[in-house]
């Protein structure tokens, strides 16, 4: 095995890649970049019955989209030890598995799904569950209950058959995991998983381990859900005497109120995306949401992601990629589930859409207006939007005039001083020669004074009669975009709506 660090991500092209996925990826291209070494990724395809169309391309753009970039694999091009689709080492699986049965640690498995199911209700009517082990296995069809010569007259005459791993008895499987400590299985517990479908096709089970030794991993660092599978996988080092890699399990992404794992149905109720990119079902045509079209910036999703269950052990919470490899470790990952909490991901759009170039905000989002006009809109409403594509929404919403006002304002400010006011500022505005904010606060400033009122008299009143409501962003700079003549007619049209005193 490679003495320098070398990790993968390998997920399954089954359809849209989730959110936790794209963790796994990110926590795994972090270690390498922090500890000088490899990310790898290859593509899990033996399961070609859950096999998806579109679903490799879509785990490649999201990854790139994120700057998730691997070192070796699919989609780099070459590579030490290609190919690095599962798909496509099919025949290598099938030399290890055979390896396994040369060395009495595997065996043929000729079961049909109605033996097994036929033995499954017998031990269920005695109150018991069924596992093929080291009990059971004598009682079945297979290479270890039958003769020899039975046996190969079974595979001569093309009878379908399974290769099942032999696992021993009375043992104890020990490993120490990296965020879990030591975890303990005895092999009783353990079920003589196969290896090799009758289709020909590697499960997981063999191909992962194959995979990971053949291309020099040294750290599998994966989701919580894969735990109960490690200890096999330790099995199956052992069978084939290679030193196992350094496992790390991650803490599971639960609801965002943090009771149970998270789902895509949690996502459709709480209106949020729990995939990198939108998916459009190539069997359905549904449509599910995605954080780069919801708005999510790729800096906020990478940030929004090392957080859930790592966090580097200081207060700052801004980071880029290369900032979050310098400060990643597997020592400061959780143990416990971690809250998909859609306000941080919310909070962290929001911070670093304030970092953006508003020109090129303006230019993306509000195409349509003079390149002055919308970087002034840009600055306007930097500070109130989530993502950038309310830009335009609030935009529209400005530039429309009020249908309705603010009616719990005009009820607590609409009196003789605010009527006043709003008279004397309508008579003052048509001569105000600089339309720009001092011009036009000085001009308000100054008609109101000379006539004994008070500017906090005034202006929420003034606000609700050119946008309709009580609070908004700020009242000069909004009267300079809306323009002069808009200004004047708004205002005229409000004091003929407003109560009558």
């Amino acid at each position: 095995m490679s003495d320098s660090v070398r990790v993968r991500f390998a997920p399954s092209p089954t359809g849209p890649l989730h959110i936790g996925g794209v963790r796994t990826a990110l926590y795994n291209y972090l270690f390498a970049r922090k500890m000088g070494g490899k990310f790898l990724l290859r593509i899990e395809d033996t399961d070609q019955a859950r096999f998806v169309p579109g679903a490799e391309n879509y785990i490649l753009e999201s990854l790139a989209w994120l700057g998730i970039s691997p070192d070796e694999g699919v989609g780099v091009g070459g590579g030490p030890h290609e190919p690095y689709r599962q798909s496509e080492r099919k025949d290598l699986y099938k030399a290890y598995a055979d390896k396994l049965l040369a060395d009495g640690k595997a065996y043929y498995a000729f079961d049909t799904s109605e033996d097994l199911d036929a033995m499954r209700a017998s031990f269920e009517s005695q109150g018991s569950a069924f596992q093929y082990n080291s009990l059971t296995r004598v009682k079945l069809k297979n290479s270890i209950a039958l003769a020899p010569a039975e046996v190969e007259q079974l595979i001569a005459s093309g009878t379908p058959y399974v290769i099942r791993l032999k696992v021993p008895a009375k043992g104890e499987v020990r490993f120490q995991d990296s965020i879990r400590d030591w975890v303990h299985v005895h092999t009783s517990s353990i079920d003589d998983k196969v290896l090799m479908k009758s289709d020909g096709m590697p499960t997981y089970h063999l191909a992962n381990v194959v995979d990971d030794h053949i291309m020099e991993i040294t750290h599998v660092i994966r989701g919580e859900e894969w735990l109960p599978s490690a200890p096999l996988h330790i099995l199956l080092y052992q069978a084939f005497g290679w030193k196992a890699p350094q496992f790390a399990h991650l803490p599971l992404l639960l609801k965002p109120e943090g009771n149970g794992k998270l789902s895509k149905r949690d996502a459709d109720l709480g209106g949020f995306p729990v995939f990198p990119m939108e998916w459009t079902d190539p069997a359905t045509g549904a449509v599910s949401k995605g954080f780069k079209q919801e708005g999510y910036l790729k800096e906020a999703t990478l940030n929004f992601l090392a957080f859930l269950g790592w966090n580097p052990g200081t207060e700052q919470e801004m980071f880029s990629l290369t900032e979050l490899a310098d400060a990643f470790s597997l020592e400061r990952i959780n143990k416990a589930g971690a809250k998909f909490d859609v306000k941080k991901a919310q909070w962290f759009n929001e911070q670093y859409i304030k970092q953006q170039d508003p020109a090129a905000l303006a230019a993306n989002y509000l195409p349509n207006l003079p390149a002055d006009q919308g970087l002034a809109f840009v600055h306007l409403f930097l500070d109130r939007i989530t993502f950038p594509q309310e830009l335009a929404v609030k935009v529209a919403e400005f530039q429309a005039r009020p249908a309705i006002y603010d009616e719990a304002v005009l009820a607590s400010k609409w009196n003789a001083d605010a009527l006043s006011g709003l008279q004397f500022i309508a008579q003052a505005l048509p001569n105000v020669e600089s339309w720009e904010p001092e011009g036009i606060k000085h001009a308000i400033h100054e008609v109101l004074e000379a006539n004994g009122i008070k500017m906090g008299k005034v202006m929420q009143i003034l606000r609700v009669a050119l946008s309709g409501n009580g609070a908004g962003p700020d009242l000069m700079i909004s009267m300079q975009l809306w323009g002069k003549a808009e200004v004047i007619e708004r205002l005229a049209t409000a004091l003929a709506k407003f109560p009558a005193l």
